[in-house]
């Protein structure tokens, strides 16, 4: 797997960026959470607080202790050209040079993150708001494709850890053995390895820790197989 994948945005992350170095070209200070939540269009300022620490976890921004309002922008999205230079919110002698970016055009193709799904303990379905991934263009093959967020290690004798972003392409069948998206009663989303085994429907797990679900067909619905899978390095 190519590291470059570590620093892989999300849509949001990537507004939420552009945004605050837009607001610091033309204001010399960050913008307030509140201006962020609006500018995003979210219904909460905890959306504002994941997708800030998710931006300085990768190395995008840098939070200024014991000052409201102080963010140090590090570095921008590739794909930017750059156009002029922005002062942040630190003291002047210690100011360095942020520079505002153009977007050009991106070799990335966006596809939806629609939230996390259990490798482990089934959980209800999560879908996140509007968020998206962006990956090279034939990198996970041809269809409909969407991205999870990983939360369990169920499935980790097959690779896939916790925390690990999985590239699945939309259908509602599969064969057996394969890794799939299983919506089981219409609320909880998990991912398994499907077994057929005469008129049940059993979803196995890659760990000897968790055990296998044996269920009715009807109460199983296929919302995808896995065709890839990215992991972040910290």
């Amino acid at each position: 797997m190519k590291e470059v994948y570590n620093l892989m945005l999300t849509r949001k992350q990537r507004d939420l960026l552009l945004y605050i170095h837009e607001h610091m070209t033309d204001e010399d200070i960050a913008p307030s959470f509140e201006e962020m939540k609006n500018a995003l269009g979210l219904k909460s300022k905890s959306g504002i607080h994941r997708l800030i620490s998710a931006l300085e976890e990768r190395g995008y921004i840098k939070r200024l202790p014991h000052r409201a309002r102080a963010l140090e922008i590090i570095r921008l999205p590739e794909g930017f050209t750059n156009k002029k230079n922005i002062e942040t919110t630190k003291p002047k002698s210690e100011q360095s040079l942020t520079p505002v970016l153009q977007e050009s055009d991106s070799p990335y193709e966006p596809i939806p993150l629609l939230g996390k799904i259990a490798a482990g303990t089934p959980i209800e379905a999560i879908c996140d708001e509007g968020n998206s991934i962006e990956i090279p263009p034939g990198y996970a093959g041809s269809g409909e494709l969407y991205a999870l967020s990983v939360d369990g290690e169920s499935m980790i004798n097959a690779g896939i850890h916790d925390g690990d972003t999985v590239i699945i392409k939309r259908c509602d069948t599969a064969e057996n053995g394969t890794i799939v998206v299983a919506l089981i009663d219409d609320a909880e989303v998990t991912l398994k390895r499907l077994r057929r085994s005469g008129n049940k429907i059993i979803l196995e797990p890659e760990n000897e820790e968790h055990e296998p679900r044996v269920l009715e067909p009807e109460r199983v619905k296929i919302q995808g197989r896995i065709v890839s899978l990215m992991r972040s390095y910290h």
